[in-house]
Parts: structure tokens; C-alpha cells; sequence
């Protein structure tokens, strides 16, 4: 029993030994034909370039028209006309709405009456005083009666105007809020009025920034309400004062607004444009291998070290710190020196020390301010 067992092992390990030199075999044919070296991989290639960006200050900001109110009534009164179409043009004075005036209307011509005979009252005691057939009293009584005369007829027509509502200012109106034969109170509001063109652009800014704001300076303006489109304005106005919360400074830009596409109220991103441009190496952002331990790009070489002497292109996997990103690029900040060549897509596959043969046949094109198709 024991030699069968004995017999048993030895034949297990002259098997495994065989196993062992076959596989050795093939290992060392695999070595001798170079399958081990996988290979090289196509890639597309750019240049490190040296570019001057300009120096942006970016902000969100809100649109708040030039000249803005809610018309109202000064008086209560019931609605006896309407003079405006929602949402159309109005000048500075033309009529908006007409309140009931029949009332003060019937109180004018007695009140001018009595203003007309206070007048010829005032005129003879004048001519009276002169020759001195009255006393000082009787011409003060007389310009007394005069004076309020006058003022309850002002009065009266000072009502009749503030019952007839005209527009403060030139500008377009919004949705009617009232309607003909409606009785309004004091203060009641009746239709938006709006001066679209130009507009205000308020935004803020964190006062390390306020050194380099001053008047003047281009504004470009971008909003969702107008995609693919930058309306540009100017800086117009820097407040006094920074809010102590937020240390936050309010800056208003104005923007012309022909077309009316900007609305008060809408959300805006605002870009402002400094004088000074920035210098910046510049790569594709494509070109970039993000991770959590550090970026990288992978630089495309000469590689003299091959096993039949002849030159080819090799992989290297160099870590690099990035700052602004914009359009298809990405600003360099270390890491990288002007006209190295580094891997412009497709990085995720690579890995370093691999060859590589370039080919930018296909190659994307990449543009600071890219314009993307409709998909």
C-alpha cells in the first residue's frame, strides 16, 4: 500500500515537472518572437503654445430697467376710459386712463366764476385805495378773496388732472390691471411701465476686485433667453459703499437693448473685460488625464532605445497643475514648457512608457470660443 502511494507522488511530480518544462518552452519562443511588446498606439498629437488671454472678471448678475414703475391711481375715482393697448409704446404725457371727473367737471365753471369776480373785486379796490375812498383793510379783504378764489379753482383742476392718468415717462407698457367701469382706490395699481433701452445690469463683486473695476470698462453679457448670443455694455456706475455682510461691492453696467430681448428681472452671467491680457501656455482640455492624486498629460517623445536601433515615438506621463479653463483650452500653469508635444485625445487608454505612432489626419479642431452645431 505504501509503494502504491509512494509510486503515486513521484508520478504526480514527474508530471508536473513536464508541465513545467513545456510551459517554460513556450515562454521562452513567446520571448524570442517579441509577443510580449504590445503595439504602438495611434495618436493624435498638439503643441504646447504660448497665447494672451484676455483678463475676464466673471459675475451673475440680474437686469433692472432704466426708468421703471407701476402707473396707479392718486385718487379714487371710477375707470371712464381707457386710453393704451397692452404692451405697446407709449410717450412721456400720452393718456393712459381717464377717471369719472363729471363731478369736479360741474364744480369748475362756478369756481372760475367766482374767481373772475374776485378778480374785478380786487381791480376796483385797487383803483378805490389809489384815490383813498377805501382803507387798507377793505384792499387786504379783497386780494383775500382774490387768492382763494384762485385756489379752490386750482384745486378743482388739479383733481381733474390727477383723475386723467398719463404715462411719467416714454417707455412700454405692460398687462392692464384694470378694467372700464371699475372704481379705484388710492394707489391701486394699473399697468407696468418700462424704459427697455438701454438697461441696467447689477451685479456683485468681492472687494479684492474693486482695484480693478473702474468706469468705463466693456461688460459682455450672456443670458439662457438669448443662447449663442453676448450683448456688450459698459461699467456706468460703482457703489460707494460695500455691503458689510458680504463684502460684496454692487457694480451696474448699462447695455443698449434695441431689440428688447433683455427684460428687467431676467438672470445674466456678466463677464467684465479687463485692460491688461494675461499670458498663459495653452494645451486642449482634452489633452487632460483627471484623477484624484494629480492631472496629467501624456508627452509624446523620441525614443532612441529600441531593440533594432531605429528612432520611434514613446509615451511619457507627466504631472502638471492647471488653471483657467476656456472654450477647448486650458491654461498651464506648471509642468509643461512652450512647443512640447502632448497626446491631444483619447488619453484615458494610455499608459506610460507605451510607443506610439502619431497620425492627426483625424484630429479635432480646437477653438477658444467654440460654436457648437445644433445635435
Amino acid at each position: 500500500m505504501k509503494k502504491r502511494i509512494i509510486l503515486a507522488i513521484v508520478g504526480l511530480i514527474v508530471v508536473i515537472g513536464i508541465l513545467g518544462i513545456i510551459k517554460g518552452l513556450q515562454i521562452g519562443r513567446m520571448k524570442a518572437m517579441g509577443q510580449f511588446a504590445p503595439p504602438p498606439e495611434t495618436v493624435t498629437t498638439a503643441e504646447v503654445h504660448a497665447e494672451s488671454w484676455e483678463s475676464l472678471i466673471t459675475s451673475v448678475g440680474s437686469l433692472v430697467a432704466v426708468q421703471g414703475v407701476t402707473v396707479s391711481a392718486e385718487l379714487s375715482g371710477k375707470v371712464a376710459k381707457i386710453a393704451f393697448e397692452p404692451g405697446s409704446m407709449v410717450k412721456a404725457g400720452d393718456l393712459l386712463v381717464k377717471l369719472d371727473t363729471s363731478s369736479e367737471e360741474a364744480q369748475l365753471p362756478g369756481a372760475e366764476a367766482a374767481l373772475a369776480l374776485a378778480k374785478s373785486n380786487l381791480e376796483r379796490a385797487r383803483e378805490l385805495l389809489a384815490a383813498e375812498m377805501i382803507s387798507q383793510s377793505d384792499h387786504d379783504t379783497a386780494v383775500a378773496n382774490y387768492k382763494q378764489a384762485a385756489a379752490q379753482s386750482e384745486n378743482i383742476r388739479a383733481s381733474i388732472g390727477k383723475k386723467t392718468i398719463r404715462a411719467p415717462f416714454a417707455g412700454r407698457l405692460g398687462i392692464r390691471l384694470v378694467n372700464l367701469g371699475q372704481s379705484l382706490k388710492e394707489g391701486e395699481p394699473i399697468v407696468s411701465l418700462q424704459t427697455l433701452d438701454p438697461i441696467f445690469v447689477n451685479f456683485l463683486l468681492p472687494q479684492q476686485d474693486l482695484a480693478q473695476i473702474q468706469p468705463g470698462l466693456t461688460v459682455r453679457v450672456m443670458t439662457d433667453a438669448l443662447p449663442g448670443r453676448t450683448i456688450e455694455g459698459k461699467v456706468t456706475a460703482i457703489s460707494p459703499e460695500i455691503d458689510s455682510a458680504t463684502r460684496n461691492i454692487r457694480i451696474q453696467a448699462t447695455a443698449a437693448n434695441t431689440e428688447e430681448h433683455l427684460r428687467p428681472g431676467m438672470f445674466v452671467n456678466v463677464a467684465v473685460v479687463l485692460p491688461a491680457q494675461e499670458k498663459v501656455l495653452a494645451i486642449p482640455a482634452t489633452a487632460v488625464l483627471y484623477a484624484p492624486y494629480g492631472d496629467s498629460v501624456f508627452l509624446v517623445e523620441e525614443n532612441k532605445d529600441g531593440k533594432d536601433g531605429q528612432a520611434g515615438k514613446i509615451l511619457r506621463q507627466q504631472f502638471v497643475r492647471f488653471g483657467e479653463k476656456r472654450g477647448d483650452f486650458i491654461s498651464v500653469v506648471s509642468g509643461l514648457k512652450e512647443h512640447d508635444t502632448v497626446v491631444s485625445t483619447g488619453v484615458f487608454k494610455l499608459r506610460n512608457g507605451q510607443a506610439a505612432v502619431v497620425d492627426n489626419t483625424l484630429s479635432l479642431e480646437f477653438k477658444l470660443a467654440p460654436k457648437p452645431g445644433d445635435n
